[in-house]
């Protein structure tokens, strides 16, 4: 057996070591699970080739390294990329925006298992917690949803669309809560995702947002009929509550919301991801978040 040596507040421990393990941290670069599982395979017969029985987690990584050196560098880099993640200092916090139906919280639990992140956070149950806290009388918009929030607004500007009007009502009540968890996951270490249709750009405070470990993505589904396709496939799952006729009726409110987030995101240079298919809007994120915080020793999963 094979024993790999880590350290946690100076304090030794070992685990055996895991071709698992291995082979999902190799995900990370997007190598596919059959060819990182044959990786890690070689590498553990390597380490058995030359009597190896006992090897700390950084020379193991540097042997990993070395090793996708020689199959592939644009591997290597974004598995070096991954490893500084993953040993800096600060928290990695991710914040995932988009329009309802354009699958925030699809792709925000793809990325927490490609980057192996444990915390994942929904904006709908920040919500949820606030109209509990708020009452309807002081904050009637808090207890609608995001698209039709603007029926609850009790004297409308005549300045800015009712429906964005709402919208942005709407959005500020739970961006209290959004901020405090940020705040939060800074102050303790603590690597987040938060998704969903109240991540708009421009909303969270300029102080949070100037932290170089928090990066924002705005989801889209650019082409009309595959939105409204998205609440077909949500509506059948028998487990699902959700009113299709409801989001039918609202549609295009949802449109017009998300036209909002693109033009916010514009506006504060925020990636926009026309979210077409599943793999290659997380291959978009991940590369981002390699390429913005990889190497960067400020960024850091704790659990």
């Amino acid at each position: 057996m094979i024993w790999v040596i880590g350290d946690v507040d100076g304090k030794k421990y070992k685990e055996p070591f895991s071709k698992g393990i291995m082979s999902r941290s190799l995900n990370v670069a997007d190598i596919g699970t059959e060819r990182a599982h044959k990786i890690a395979s070689d590498i553990e017969e390597d380490l058995i080739k030359n009597n190896i029985s006992e090897i700390s987690s950084l020379d193991l990584a540097d042997v990993v390294l070395t090793h996708l050196e020689n199959i592939d560098s644009d591997i290597a880099k974004k598995y070096k990329n991954w490893r500084s993640l993953r040993t800096s200092k600060e928290p990695l916090i991710i914040l995932i925006g988009g329009a309802s139906g354009v699958g925030t919280s699809s792709m925000a639990f793809e990325l927490a298992n490609r980057l192996r992140l444990k915390n994942l956070i929904s904006t709908d149950m920040i919500r949820e917690v606030m109209r509990k806290i708020i009452s309807k009388d002081l904050s009637p918009v808090i207890h609608k949803s995001s698209f039709d929030a603007y029926e609850s607004i009790r004297t409308p500007s005549i300045r800015i669309d009712q429906v964005i009007e709402g919208f942005v009502s709407h959005v500020d009540v739970v961006n209290v809560g959004i901020e405090a968890i940020i705040e939060r996951s800074v102050k303790e270490g603590i690597s987040t995702i938060i998704e969903g249709v109240h991540i708009v750009p421009g909303f969270i405070r300029e102080d949070l947002m100037e932290n170089n470990n928090i990066i924002m993505f705005t989801l889209t589904v650019d082409d009309e009929e595959s939105h409204k396709q998205r609440f077909y496939s949500r509506c059948r799952q028998p487990w699902v509550k959700r009113s299709l006729e409801r989001y039918m009726d609202n549609f295009s409110t949802i449109r017009k919301t998300q036209k909002f987030l693109v033009e916010q995101a514009k506006i504060h240079d925020v990636h926009v991801i026309d979210n077409v298919e599943i793999n290659e809007t997380i291959d978009i994120m991940v590369n981002d978040i390699l390429e913005r915080f990889g190497g960067i020793n400020d960024v850091e999963q704790k659990s």
